[in-house]
């Protein structure tokens, strides 16, 4: 189901958190054309490191006022240049160890701040970007060791911190998101290999499922068109 048939939800105030890339450039792009007041957070704008506590410490503690929207946009595939891994043969200790530190210690980092940007009493919706390649259950080929295990990683801290904050936050939606293949730089040497959509088509994609979604979702592991990813 494309994201066009979903309800459009009317977000006040937004933080994207990778805001220079590919997918968060666009989804900043498509709420201001909506009206969405838009906090802009990237390592090369801002210095936000995820990868860097101290630096996630500063910049986020920085931030003094409440949002309705929270997106995590940070990841990469290849990092320093390792690819993703085909064999066991190919493992290497601080490709994993760069993936885990990028793209599931970084979101965490930066959850450990979004308690207190959000408003206990009004609905709010948080989303982690993920990927399919992290589900379990969806995996039938193998290979991508590094990438795969730190995006599981990532699923169980979504799944868990939501588990968390629904305790007092009675009306928070917040999922991980698989976006599907989307034209950046991050998917330039696989996207021929897949069907893949625009940065702005993605981001649409991306924001109509979260506005049909609420807090009876929350805790879950959705796609680009709506549809649950098993774990």
């Amino acid at each position: 189901m494309q994201a066009n048939y979903f309800r459009v939800m009317n977000w006040k105030n937004a933080l994207i958190i990778g805001a220079s890339g590919g997918i968060g450039a666009a989804l900043c792009a498509v709420l201001k054309a909506s009206g969405t007041a838009v906090t802009e957070l990237s390592r090369s704008v801002d210095g936000l490191d995820v990868t860097d506590e101290t630096t996630v410490e500063r910049v986020l503690g920085a931030l003094d006022q409440t949002y309705d929207l929270v997106i995590v946009t940070t990841g990469a595939l290849e990092i320093d240049g390792a690819k993703p891994e085909k064999s066991l043969k190919q493992l290497s200790a601080k490709a994993m160890m760069d993936q885990f530190a990028l793209n599931a210690v970084g979101p965490a980092m930066i959850l450990r701040h979004v308690a207190r940007l959000l408003d206990r009493k009004s609905p709010a919706h948080i989303a982690v970007l993920s990927a399919r390649v992290g589900s379990i259950g969806d995996n039938k080929l193998g290979g991508w060791y590094s990438y795969r295990a730190a995006k599981a990683a990532v699923n169980q801290i979504v799944h868990t911190s939501a588990i968390e904050l629904a305790r007092t936050h009675k009306s928070l939606a917040f999922v991980a998101l698989h976006p599907g293949t989307v034209q950046t730089a991050f998917t330039e040497k696989y996207v021929a290999r897949h069907a893949s959509v625009p940065a702005p088509e993605a981001a649409e994609n991306l924001l109509g499922v979260l506005g049909a979604l609420d807090s009876s979702h929350t805790g879950q592991f959705f796609d680009w068109a709506g549809e649950r990813v098993p774990w």
